[in-house]
Order: C-alpha cells, then structure tokens, then sequence
C-alpha cells in the first residue's frame, strides 16, 4: 500500500480498455500515479500491471459508476491510501443504439444513470479532495454526439449534451479554488466499443462525412487529455475541445 506523499494522483473511470486504456498509459508517462478504475476488475489489475511494467505507477480500482456506493466507497479508500485527487478523468459510459420511436425506458434510465449521474458524482467527490490543494484537473469525456445529432443516440447523444453542460456548470462553480474543468469530445475513435457498434453503413457514413477521412485513435484522445490534466492548461476552463477529424467543422465537403 502506498504510503501519502506529494506525487499528484490522477484517477481514470474506464481506464482498464479502449480510451481509458490509452489515457491510463499516458497519464502515467507524464508522471502521474495512476489509479486505473473500471468495474471490469481483472481488466484494472492486468492495464496497472502493464504500466507498472513502464517504470511508472498505477494501481488497479474497481468501480462502478453506476452506483453511487460503490463511488462513494472508492474515493474513500483514494483519501485513506493517497490522501489526495488531483485529476479525474470521467471516461466510463455506455452506449446503445435504437431507433427513437422503439427507444427502451430501461436504456434511457441506465445511460443517463451512467454517463450523466456517475459523472457529476465522480466530479463532486473527486473536487472535494482537490480543494484541499486548491488544484485539481477534471475531464469530462463527451462526444461529438453530444454536439450534433446521430440517428439511434437518443440516449447516448443526449447523455454526452448533459456532459458538456455539466462540465461548464462544474467549471463556472470550481474555478476560484484553483480547479478546471473541460471536456474531449471524441469523433469516431478505433475502439472495441465502435467496433462493435458502428454497422458498415455508419461506417461509410462517417467516411463521407470527416474531412481527414479516418477514423481518429486512442492515442490521439488521450493527447488531448494529458493537456488538459497539465499545468499548461491552467486558463482554459469550461470549453470542449472536438477530437474529431474535422466532423463537427465540417458541412459540405465536396463541389
């Protein structure tokens, strides 16, 4: 168990896979301890392991977002074995597609549950430990369906839009104790999650409709948060930065 010092600590939700996976390794590399927290618990334990093996520090968490106890629980243990949160980067969601019309309560209610509720509850938890050192870094993962409309993201597009209100109401309320707070928004990344999601048409789609004509990667997400998570970024708050290719700046690409 790690004994409290001042080495700043920087917490990913969903940090065992995909996305999260990618910031987990490089939030290390800049130097953070790194608790990779994921309710997938043998999934934490083999990302921390294998940034261990880097030279740099992580520990394996499991949790819940979409349980409040269960994030509850896992702050109080950071308090009680680090003493401090410096960075949390809110990076677990769920995602399902369906047409509006046939749009399910139950997908509603656990997507928002998910990405809306966990989020504002890992901020909250997660800036009251910063205000301790009147520093703190907060990311918000949101998306780009958060800033245009897809078909079958009822609940998805709408839970990344709360996001990104989320993280400007965060930031407006945070900022005079020395915490930012921003959001990345993902355009099309390579992850299992997209592979698994997006059919050839959507695909296709997305060919048609990002300037760079590429799906983007993980790496470059996690790139962008690491700025975020940095002291470079200690004036810019309350924004959403698109990783994206180009979508959301796009209309018509051709003439």
């Amino acid at each position: 168990m790690q004994k409290k010092d001042a080495r700043r600590i920087a917490l990913v939700t969903g940090g065992a896979m995909g996305i999260g996976a990618a910031i987990s390794k490089k939030l290390a590399v800049d130097g953070f301890t790194v608790l990779v927290a994921d309710i997938n618990q043998i999934a934490a334990q083999e990302m921390a392991a294998s940034i261990c093996t880097e030279h740099c520090d992580a520990y394996p968490i499991a949790m819940d977002i979409g349980n409040p106890v269960s994030i509850r629980q896992v702050f109080e243990e950071v308090e009680r074995r680090f003493g401090r949160c410096d960075v949390i980067v809110n990076n677990a969601g769920i995602a399902k597609t369906e047409p509006f019309i046939d749009f399910g309560l139950d997908n509603w209610v656990n997507t928002m549950n998910i990405n809306v509720t966990g989020t504002m509850l890992c901020g909250q938890h997660a800036a009251r430990l910063m205000l301790k050192n009147k520093w703190g870094r907060i990311v918000n993962i949101s998306s780009i369906s958060g800033i245009r409309a897809g078909s079958g993201r009822t609940a998805y597009g709408t839970s990344k839009a709360a996001v990104i209100g989320l993280t400007r109401q965060m930031a407006v309320e945070l900022a005079e104790h020395g915490i930012t707070v921003n959001s990345v928004a993902p355009g099309p990344i390579d992850t299992p999650m997209t592979q698994a999601l997006h059919s050839e048409k959507t695909r296709h789609s997305y060919a048609n409709s990002v300037p760079m004509k590429r799906y983007g990667t993980t790496d470059e997400i996690a790139a962008a948060v690491s700025f975020l998570a940095s002291d470079l970024s200690s004036y810019i708050t309350g924004h959403v930065i698109p990783v994206d290719g180009g979508f959301c700046a796009a209309g018509i690409l051709e003439i």
